[in-house]
């Protein structure tokens, strides 16, 4: 605007030098037509140019690349449920095709002019949900974005996950549940590396096979936190794992650096600074005054208490977040490079769980050119979750919680299938050979298929 102000100017003072030979009517005319003409240039409307979806479970997430920052407005219709986004002085310059709406909250995506120069959208749902929106700004992969979020508002049971404490009897050993978060998806791709490949693509990769590895552990049961490429908030991945009572959080990361010489996994646990900063906010918010710290509900506390009891159970699940980083670390210094000798401390919202233990596993440099030949290869992606699940089997060997069927395994039997070995059998409890044939007067390491072991308590 500022550019056609001095345009205006500068063709006003040349008119003005040249008035005695022109009509003062004409004069007004030309100036009057310079005007509509700025006017109009400013005016001219932004575009959307495409759009990209992603949908998870109980959310769908739609983002409209637009030319610039636009006016928008959004309102809920009803009978049918649809959602609809009024644009001022804004154009379609291609359809919605391609877009999937199978596995969606939506239906359909529909278009239509307003008012000559506005546009519409209607996305027509399958549920009630609610609407939300904001603009983005541009950043190095994308310009300026339109998002829609529509989250669920359906009324369903909480998805818990299938273990054996909320089916056995009362009081019957349940598995040690473990949740995996895969960093970033959807929109949100994390780092990149130089040929490509997208951090939030081999994270999902490398969790999935640590879900494979841990369904076969006896005694654990995976809880899978991200399961395809959408987005999910930080504070969204806490609270699935605190629903499904997730005794452990891991949450995988591929890390970036502009020196692309940078190389090694890292394990990061919450910092004391960051446990500060959450308790705070839960003792702030009334939603979560109520909830449950370590069993212990502080709703019908008073302040000083409350704060005591948030920081007693901080404290206690920072110390358990460093021993079971301190385990995954071993294992993965023994895969390959690590950054750092010691687990880390940072301020990583998806650690500030109060009362599980979480980690966050930075599996090596994505911006570097071996690393990420690694980080794309299958068998080193079985590798990295192979080393968590055994640092993971390590914490839980001296730390089961009470009431799982880990903290019982003394009255565990192993039946022996073809192919296994004794050192084997030991690795995979977490007990040494010589306790395992001291349990089962063994004289030597030979075993026989169907023979019954009976795996000890260190």
């Amino acid at each position: 605007m500022a550019n056609s102000v001095m345009k205006i100017r500068t063709i006003w003072v040349s008119l003005t030098s040249v008035q005695s030979a022109l009509p003062l009517t004409l004069l007004m005319m030309l100036l009057m037509a310079l005007l509509m003409t700025s006017v109009t240039l400013n005016a001219q409307a932004a575009s959307v140019d495409g759009v990209r979806m992603w949908a998870g479970p109980d959310s769908t997430r739609l983002v409209f690349d637009i030319s610039g920052p636009i006016d928008h407005s959004v309102f809920m219709l009803r009978s049918p449920n649809r959602v609809v986004l009024d644009l001022k002085n804004v154009r379609l310059t291609q359809s919605f095709r391609g877009l999937e709406f199978n596995k969606s909250l939506l239906s359909g995506l529909r278009s239509a002019k307003r008012n000559g120069k506005d546009l519409r959208l209607v996305l027509d749902l399958k549920t009630n949900v609610q609407p939300k929106s904001f603009l983005l700004k541009p950043t190095k992969q994308y310009g300026h974005r339109l998002v829609i979020d529509l989250q669920s508002l359906s009324v369903k049971p909480v998805a818990k996950v299938a273990h054996t404490v909320t089916k056995a009897p009362k009081g019957a050993p349940r598995d040690v549940i473990i949740a995996i978060d895969a960093g970033h998806g959807g929109d949100d791709p994390g780092a990149s590396g130089q040929r490509g490949t997208r951090e939030k693509v081999v994270v999902l990769a490398i969790a999935r096979e640590l879900e494979k590895l841990i369904k076969k552990e006896p005694g654990m049961t995976p809880l899978m936190i991200r399961t395809g490429d959408y987005y999910l908030g930080l504070r969204k991945r806490m609270q699935k794992a605190r629903e499904n009572q997730a005794d452990l959080f891991i949450s995988i990361h591929a890390d970036a650096f502009r020196n692309g010489r940078a190389s090694g996994a890292s394990v990061y646990v919450l910092s004391s600074g960051g446990a500060s900063s959450e308790a705070a906010r839960w003792l702030a918010e009334s939603e979560n005054s109520s909830d449950l710290i370590g069993g212990v509900s502080l709703d019908n506390k008073d302040d000083l208490l409350r704060s005591v009891l948030l920081d007693l159970s901080q404290n206690a699940t920072i110390a358990a977040s460093l021993d079971v980083g301190g385990h995954v670390l071993k294992e993965l210094r023994g895969i390959g490079k690590v950054h750092k000798k010691r687990v880390e401390q940072a301020s990583f919202v998806v650690l500030k769980s109060p009362d599980i233990p979480s980690i966050l596993v930075e599996t090596g440099y994505i911006s570097n050119k071996r690393e990420e030949r690694n980080l794309r290869n299958k068998h080193y992606q079985r590798k990295l979750a192979t080393a968590m699940l055994k640092g993971v089997r390590s914490y839980f060997a001296q730390n089961a919680p009470p009431g799982t069927r880990l903290a019982m395994r003394g009255n565990q039997n192993h039946v022996i299938r073809s192919g296994e070995t004794l050192s084997g059998i030991a690795q995979r409890y977490s007990v040494t050979q010589l306790a395992l044939r001291s349990a089962n007067s063994l004289r030597n390491s030979r075993l026989r298929i169907g023979q019954i072991l009976r795996i000890p308590v260190l």
